[in-house]
């Protein structure tokens, strides 16, 4: 814990390849445009510069660029749904801010993916939910905005394929909630979007996490309610997008259900942590 950043919440983090960097969040109402560097090779942490830093933030998302840490959007300390972001390159510790030119709409609690060129970000909620995004490329530092299907929603996921933008799950309200199990397959090359199948899919849920495996999409846990009953799933589902089908998880010796937690993709098997069961 020596020169760790003070504790926070809905923070985000990235692997660099020898690090990782944790950033922003909030304690006490208070969001942070602070963050660190921890080492696990020397267990130590480096405080990330906060010179041209975005401002604090919540509720945003990061992606590894494979040089650059960028951040984008988020619920910001001037208390507003912030469509304002930036590259951090721990190199030379410092920021650079992205533009806000053709930026999407400020929102939080959105989805962002790298595609080896460009980070995606789709969905969330500004006040209503944009089921509009944007593309942003960190070369040419400017955006262009993705098509605008499917459902709107948040607390929703997303992998990257490899050539597609996986989105499923998540939430949105219009007087009454809606939890979602449909999904949609982006394609930037196309700016073009395919829906997911719903024959066999997981039951629809929000705050579950997804991983890609090369070859699957697998999500796993999260909550809903049906007007009467919490339910915290303790089964997923596989996703194949070259099949568009779905295939069930075991619950033989699965974890309890819960929301909000992690996951990570190992190369073989797909390891959960974390978060409440209430």
């Amino acid at each position: 814990t020596t020169n760790a950043p003070l504790g926070r919440s809905e923070h985000t983090a990235v692997w660099t390849g020898s690090e990782m960097i944790v950033w922003g969040g909030d304690n006490g109402g208070i969001p942070f445009n602070t963050g660190g560097r921890y080492n696990p090779g020397t267990d130590s942490w480096t405080a990330t510069n906060t010179t041209n830093a975005p401002t604090g933030r919540e509720f945003h998302t990061a992606v590894w660029s494979g040089s650059e840490m960028i951040v984008w959007g988020g619920f910001d300390n001037n208390s507003s749904l912030s469509n304002t972001g930036g590259r951090y390159n721990p190199g030379t510790d410092s920021w650079t801010a992205t533009s806000t030119t053709n930026a999407p709409t400020g929102r939080e609690l959105h989805t962002a993916v790298w595609s080896g060129s460009e980070m995606i970000v789709w969905g969330g909620y500004h006040g209503g939910y944009p089921n509009i995004g944007g593309r942003y490329n960190p070369t040419t530092d400017s955006w262009v905005a993705t098509g605008n299907t499917p459902l709107a929603r948040r607390h929703h996921t997303a992998v990257w394929t490899g050539s597609e933008m996986i989105v499923w799950g998540g939430f949105f309200y219009d007087g009454t909630g809606h939890y979602l199990n449909t999904g949609g397959r982006y394609n930037p090359s196309t700016d073009s979007w395919t829906a997911t199948s719903t024959t066999n899919v997981p039951s629809a849920r929000y705050s579950h996490a997804a991983v890609w495996t090369g070859s699957e999409m697998i999500v796993w846990g999260g909550f809903y309610f049906d007007g009467s009953n919490f339910f915290y799933p303790n089964i997923g589902g596989r996703y194949n997008p070259t099949t568009d089908s779905w295939v069930a998880t075991s619950t033989i010796s699965a974890p309890a259900g819960r929301e909000a937690h992690t996951a990570v993709w190992s190369g073989s098997v797909t390891r959960q942590c974390g978060a409440g069961v209430k």
